[in-house]
């Protein structure tokens, strides 16, 4: 099973300058639930804005079209999504960002799991347009605000139909 794991503002709005424009810990936990003991796929950037390298206890996996780009151990590096065969198992495959990757899946995703919110922020990188016609709302969670989560934000996860 293929899915994606990002967060997003109310428009559509998922990187700033190589980061992320928000700090959301209850969404960086929810990201660490997500992807322990999985395998996540991440495009070049997205690898180079983790500020300790791969992450841990998990598969990291860079798609990058340079096949001399280099990776730390033990994260691996592909150039085509053909070459992902070789490392699926029965596990989940989350794709995690950024936007040219989620795009290079977009047809073959099978679960979203959003993080939307409820703020505008200064960005770089949107999210791609998804049809979510082809999926179903199957859980719906508002996130708790408080002192160290200072937005409003709702976790959703979809399923392909």
């Amino acid at each position: 099973m293929i899915s994606f794991l990002w967060a997003e503002d109310k428009n559509h709005v998922i990187g700033y300058k190589g980061q992320l424009p928000w700090t959301l810990p209850n969404d960086m936990k929810r990201f660490k639930e997500l992807t322990i003991g999985k395998t996540i796929v991440m495009g070049r950037r997205t690898y180079e804005s983790f500020p300790n390298g791969p992450l841990p206890k998990r598969l990291n996996i860079v798609m990058s079209r340079n096949p001399n780009y280099q990776v730390s151990d033990p994260a691996v590096l592909i150039t085509d999504v053909s070459e992902l065969s070789k490392y699926e198992d029965d596990s989940e495959i989350v794709v995690i960002g950024g936007s040219k990757i989620f795009n290079t899946f977009k047809d073959i995703v099978d679960r979203l799991y959003v993080t939307r919110i409820d703020h505008e922020f200064d960005g770089d990188v949107k999210m791609i347009y998804l049809d979510y016609s082809q999926f179903k709302l199957i859980e719906k969670k508002s996130g708790t605000v408080d002192d160290k989560n200072l937005y409003p934000y709702v976790f959703e996860t979809y399923q392909r139909k």
